[in-house]
């Protein structure tokens, strides 16, 4: 697999599990690790993206055409970006404007493609 993909797949991971952590400890009162209901979402979620043949092509699970994740997943990790997105500002403040700059990027870029 290319180097560029698997930095892209292990960065996304990270931001997924950071995203998880900080709602588990705002949500759930967890001080170190996570919950049991987290973990297994952190690992179903890092188990979708080790298996995403699109990886190449996209950049986040949300504006992927073919949602992979099983409906009440789905809902579980949407839950955890409506609150933890405008959050990571303050705890990870790089991570969170490299995805805020990624996703535009994206959004651009798709809308390109739908003109032609």
């Amino acid at each position: 697999m290319h180097k560029g993909i698997n930095t892209k797949r292990e960065r996304e991971k990270a931001v997924v599990s950071e995203m998880i952590a900080l709602y588990c400890r705002r949500q759930h009162g967890r001080k170190n690790g996570l919950c049991p209901e987290c973990t297994a979402l952190n690992t179903y979620a890092r188990q979708r993206s080790d298996k995403c043949p699109f990886m190449e092509t996209k950049t986040f699970c949300s504006n992927c055409k073919v949602h992979c994740y099983k409906p009440e997943m789905r809902e579980e990790i949407r839950t955890v970006m409506r609150f933890s997105g405008p959050r990571m500002i303050f705890r990870h403040p790089v991570m969170a404007v490299r995805h805020v700059l990624e996703v535009k990027k994206e959004k651009k870029r798709l809308e390109m493609c739908d003109e032609t």
